[in-house]
């Protein structure tokens, strides 16, 4: 075990994907140790590789399936012998099995809530000891604007979860001055989005997203790396419990010039 770590080490899940590419790059412009986890090992490592580390800053990629609680345990041990400490968790993995309310499979559920809601809770349970000696911690969860707006139920439902478990996270890890938040993005063009949707369903929908935004575009995963890196850094200390919704204004309800 490496017992000299001076920089913060920070985790993030599904790191290979647009979003936790531009979470890692941004973590480690800032100077932290990062671990990029991912289920694509190769993918992860590819990433890790193209990062423009400094001579005492680390990266390294492991493998988690972020829906099986020995996976996640190995992970954190594996990080744990390389750096000594965990001190900034991103839960950014996911997935989306999508179907309505009359069609969804039981299966493709308790997927989804194995690796969107229990995962995030299974990975910090894990890594709660570190907080507890180190006397700090972040906690950055990914939520979706989905969890006010509605949608998929079962996708919903895991993010609407995510919500709560950030707040009951949040109340639990205060003593060891861990806070805990969740970001919540506007529309993202990603392979993750697009999945299973066509690419004339998915301008519609970026369409109607930009007209409703009061910035008027979509968000980008550089804005939500940002918002990360902040939540992440010593400046967010007195925040906790909170959901950033980064989404250029959409979560303002329409106000009529009547």
């Amino acid at each position: 075990m490496n017992t000299a770590i001076k920089r913060p080490v920070a985790l993030v899940t599904g790191a290979a994907g647009e979003l936790g590419r531009a979470i890692c790059m941004r973590l480690c412009r800032d100077g932290m140790h990062v671990i990029a986890v991912d289920l694509d090992l190769p993918a992860a490592q590819t990433l890790v590789d193209s990062m423009d580390c400094q001579a005492d800053q680390r990266a390294i990629a492991l493998h988690a399936d972020m829906g099986d609680k020995n996976s996640i345990d190995a992970m954190v041990e594996q990080a744990g012998a390389a750096f000594a400490r965990i001190d900034v968790v991103v839960n950014n993995a996911a997935v989306n099995h999508r179907g309505s309310l009359f069609d969804f499979d039981p299966a493709k559920w308790d997927h989804m809530m194995a690796v969107n809601l229990r995962g995030p809770a299974l990975l910090c349970q894990k890594v709660a000891p570190y907080w507890q000696a180190q006397g700090s911690g972040r906690v950055i969860n990914m939520v979706s604007r989905c969890w006010v707006a509605g949608g998929p139920p079962a996708y919903v439902a895991c993010k609407a979860g995510l919500v709560g478990l950030t707040r009951s996270m949040a109340r639990e890890l205060a003593p060891y001055q861990v806070t805990v938040n969740a970001i919540a993005p506007g529309l993202l063009p990603s392979a993750f989005t697009l999945d299973g949707r066509d690419a004339e369903s998915f301008e519609r929908m970026a369409q109607g997203s930009i007209n409703s935004t009061p910035l008027k575009r979509l968000t980008t995963p550089e804005d939500i790396a940002n918002t990360t890196a902040f939540l992440a850094s010593a400046d967010a200390a007195f925040i906790t419990a909170e959901v950033i919704h980064v989404c250029g204004g959409s979560q303002l309800a329409p106000f009529g010039s009547g």
